[in-house]
Protein backbone atom coordinates (compact mmCIF):
# COMPACT_ATOMS: atom_id res chain seq x y z
CA UNK A 1 0.00 0.00 0.00
CA UNK A 2 0.98 3.63 -1.00
CA UNK A 3 1.45 5.92 2.26
CA UNK A 4 1.37 10.23 1.37
CA UNK A 5 4.76 11.76 2.03
CA UNK A 6 4.65 14.20 4.32
CA UNK A 7 5.42 18.10 3.12
CA UNK A 8 3.63 20.57 1.17
CA UNK A 9 2.18 19.14 -1.98
CA UNK A 10 3.40 19.96 -5.35
CA UNK A 11 1.20 20.59 -8.96
CA UNK A 12 1.57 17.91 -11.36
CA UNK A 13 0.47 19.41 -14.62
CA UNK A 14 -0.78 16.47 -17.35
CA UNK A 15 -1.33 16.54 -20.68
CA UNK A 16 -4.46 14.33 -21.57
CA UNK A 17 -4.04 12.68 -25.17
CA UNK A 18 -1.29 10.82 -25.45
CA UNK A 19 -0.48 10.82 -21.87
CA UNK A 20 -3.15 9.81 -20.10
CA UNK A 21 -4.64 8.05 -22.60
CA UNK A 22 -3.79 6.61 -25.82
CA UNK A 23 -3.65 9.04 -28.63
CA UNK A 24 -6.49 8.89 -30.87
CA UNK A 25 -6.41 12.12 -33.40
CA UNK A 26 -8.78 14.24 -32.49
CA UNK A 27 -10.79 12.05 -29.74
CA UNK A 28 -14.72 13.37 -29.59
CA UNK A 29 -16.27 9.97 -28.43
CA UNK A 30 -15.85 8.78 -24.65
CA UNK A 31 -16.26 4.88 -25.56
CA UNK A 32 -12.74 5.47 -27.25
CA UNK A 33 -11.13 6.40 -24.20
CA UNK A 34 -7.85 3.87 -23.51
CA UNK A 35 -5.90 4.69 -20.43
CA UNK A 36 -1.95 4.65 -21.57
CA UNK A 37 -0.03 1.62 -19.78
CA UNK A 38 1.29 2.72 -16.29
CA UNK A 39 -1.01 5.68 -15.77
CA UNK A 40 -2.97 4.40 -13.25
CA UNK A 41 0.23 3.02 -10.72
CA UNK A 42 1.54 6.57 -12.45
CA UNK A 43 -0.19 9.02 -11.03
CA UNK A 44 -0.95 6.90 -7.80
CA UNK A 45 2.51 7.14 -7.17
CA UNK A 46 2.26 11.20 -7.92
CA UNK A 47 -0.22 11.42 -5.64
CA UNK A 48 1.41 9.24 -3.12
CA UNK A 49 4.71 12.15 -3.50
CA UNK A 50 2.94 14.73 -2.63
CA UNK A 51 1.73 16.00 -6.44
CA UNK A 52 -2.04 17.56 -7.12
CA UNK A 53 -2.65 16.19 -10.30
CA UNK A 54 -4.12 18.34 -12.89
CA UNK A 55 -4.87 17.79 -16.75
CA UNK A 56 -4.16 21.11 -18.30
CA UNK A 57 -5.10 20.30 -22.27
CA UNK A 58 -5.13 21.71 -26.24
CA UNK A 59 -8.37 20.53 -27.63
CA UNK A 60 -7.99 22.55 -30.91
CA UNK A 61 -10.84 20.53 -32.45
CA UNK A 62 -13.22 22.66 -30.86
CA UNK A 63 -12.24 25.67 -32.84
CA UNK A 64 -11.55 23.37 -35.72
CA UNK A 65 -15.07 23.14 -35.45
CA UNK A 66 -14.38 18.93 -35.36
CA UNK A 67 -16.90 18.81 -32.29
CA UNK A 68 -18.24 21.07 -29.19
CA UNK A 69 -17.19 21.63 -25.68
CA UNK A 70 -19.65 18.79 -24.82
CA UNK A 71 -17.77 16.25 -26.59
CA UNK A 72 -14.08 17.38 -24.80
CA UNK A 73 -16.29 17.39 -21.50
CA UNK A 74 -18.01 13.66 -21.81
CA UNK A 75 -14.35 12.66 -22.93
CA UNK A 76 -12.97 14.08 -19.53
CA UNK A 77 -15.76 12.47 -17.58
CA UNK A 78 -15.10 9.16 -19.03
CA UNK A 79 -11.40 9.61 -18.01
CA UNK A 80 -12.29 10.96 -14.17
CA UNK A 81 -14.74 7.91 -14.12
CA UNK A 82 -12.05 5.22 -15.07
CA UNK A 83 -9.24 7.12 -12.99
CA UNK A 84 -11.79 7.24 -9.65
CA UNK A 85 -12.70 3.89 -10.29
CA UNK A 86 -8.99 3.01 -9.36
CA UNK A 87 -9.36 5.61 -6.76
CA UNK A 88 -7.13 8.18 -8.45
CA UNK A 89 -8.76 11.76 -8.34
CA UNK A 90 -7.81 14.34 -11.02
CA UNK A 91 -7.75 17.72 -8.90
CA UNK A 92 -8.93 20.34 -12.06
CA UNK A 93 -8.77 19.70 -15.59
CA UNK A 94 -8.51 23.06 -17.66
CA UNK A 95 -9.06 22.96 -21.90
CA UNK A 96 -7.34 24.98 -24.50
CA UNK A 97 -10.33 25.33 -26.86
CA UNK A 98 -8.68 27.26 -29.56
CA UNK A 99 -6.88 26.61 -32.85
CA UNK A 100 -3.14 27.17 -32.79
CA UNK A 101 -3.24 30.57 -34.80
CA UNK A 102 -5.97 32.20 -32.57
CA UNK A 103 -2.99 34.16 -30.58
CA UNK A 104 -4.68 33.24 -27.07
CA UNK A 105 -3.47 33.10 -23.57
CA UNK A 106 -4.19 29.30 -22.74
CA UNK A 107 -2.80 27.71 -25.65
CA UNK A 108 0.12 25.27 -24.77
CA UNK A 109 2.83 26.13 -23.99
CA UNK A 110 1.97 29.65 -23.12
CA UNK A 111 0.75 29.25 -18.91
CA UNK A 112 -2.62 30.78 -19.00
CA UNK A 113 -4.12 27.06 -17.94
CA UNK A 114 -1.65 26.69 -15.30
CA UNK A 115 -2.45 30.22 -13.52
CA UNK A 116 -6.04 29.57 -13.91
CA UNK A 117 -5.55 26.05 -12.03
CA UNK A 118 -3.01 28.19 -9.31
CA UNK A 119 -5.67 30.56 -8.82
CA UNK A 120 -8.85 28.41 -9.30
CA UNK A 121 -6.95 25.30 -6.85
CA UNK A 122 -4.74 27.29 -4.38
CA UNK A 123 -1.64 25.80 -5.72
CA UNK A 124 2.01 26.12 -5.59
CA UNK A 125 3.99 25.94 -8.31
CA UNK A 126 7.42 25.57 -6.18
CA UNK A 127 8.44 21.93 -7.92
CA UNK A 128 5.76 21.78 -10.42
CA UNK A 129 6.29 19.16 -13.17
CA UNK A 130 4.82 18.90 -16.47
CA UNK A 131 3.93 15.19 -18.59
CA UNK A 132 3.14 15.40 -21.55
CA UNK A 133 3.86 13.88 -25.05
CA UNK A 134 4.44 17.14 -26.88
CA UNK A 135 7.17 19.49 -27.12
CA UNK A 136 5.04 22.30 -26.38
CA UNK A 137 4.58 20.29 -22.42
CA UNK A 138 8.18 20.83 -21.84
CA UNK A 139 7.86 24.12 -23.17
CA UNK A 140 5.04 24.86 -21.00
CA UNK A 141 7.28 23.48 -17.84
CA UNK A 142 10.12 26.19 -18.66
CA UNK A 143 7.70 28.86 -18.72
CA UNK A 144 6.05 28.41 -15.34
CA UNK A 145 9.57 27.38 -14.13
CA UNK A 146 8.44 23.78 -13.73
CA UNK A 147 9.93 20.39 -14.79
CA UNK A 148 9.06 19.05 -18.00
CA UNK A 149 8.97 15.19 -19.18
CA UNK A 150 8.30 14.20 -22.32
CA UNK A 151 6.81 11.17 -22.75
CA UNK A 152 7.62 8.58 -26.23
CA UNK A 153 4.01 7.72 -26.09
CA UNK A 154 1.44 9.66 -28.13
CA UNK A 155 3.23 12.35 -30.53
CA UNK A 156 6.73 12.39 -28.15
CA UNK A 157 8.44 10.25 -30.99
CA UNK A 158 8.19 13.25 -33.33
CA UNK A 159 10.38 15.25 -30.43
CA UNK A 160 12.90 13.12 -29.25
CA UNK A 161 15.92 14.62 -31.00
CA UNK A 162 14.72 17.84 -29.73
CA UNK A 163 14.58 16.68 -26.60
CA UNK A 164 17.71 15.07 -26.52
CA UNK A 165 19.38 17.56 -27.89
CA UNK A 166 18.16 20.18 -25.11
CA UNK A 167 18.79 17.65 -21.78
CA UNK A 168 14.98 17.01 -21.94
CA UNK A 169 14.13 13.91 -19.72
CA UNK A 170 12.49 11.36 -21.87
CA UNK A 171 10.63 8.28 -21.08
CA UNK A 172 8.85 5.26 -22.43
CA UNK A 173 6.02 5.63 -20.81
CA UNK A 174 3.29 7.22 -17.86
CA UNK A 175 4.79 5.37 -14.89
CA UNK A 176 8.69 5.59 -15.74
CA UNK A 177 8.40 9.68 -15.57
CA UNK A 178 5.94 9.33 -12.60
CA UNK A 179 9.00 7.05 -10.70
CA UNK A 180 11.51 9.62 -11.94
CA UNK A 181 9.47 12.38 -10.73
CA UNK A 182 9.16 11.05 -7.80
CA UNK A 183 12.57 10.72 -6.90
CA UNK A 184 12.77 6.55 -7.66
CA UNK A 185 14.68 6.54 -10.72
CA UNK A 186 16.83 8.70 -12.89
CA UNK A 187 16.04 9.14 -16.21
CA UNK A 188 16.62 6.86 -19.56
CA UNK A 189 15.96 7.71 -22.87
CA UNK A 190 13.75 6.42 -24.88
CA UNK A 191 14.13 4.13 -27.63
Amino acid sequence: MVTSCPGPRRSAFLDRDGTIIVEKHYLSDPDQVELERGVVEGLRLLSAAGFDLVVVSNQSGVGRGMFGMAQVQAVNARVADLLAAEGVNIAGWYICPHQPLQNCQCRKPLPGLVRQAVDELHLDLAGAIVIGDKRSDVELADAIGGLGLLLASGHGGNDLAWANANGVPVFAGFLEAACFAAGLKTAHPAE
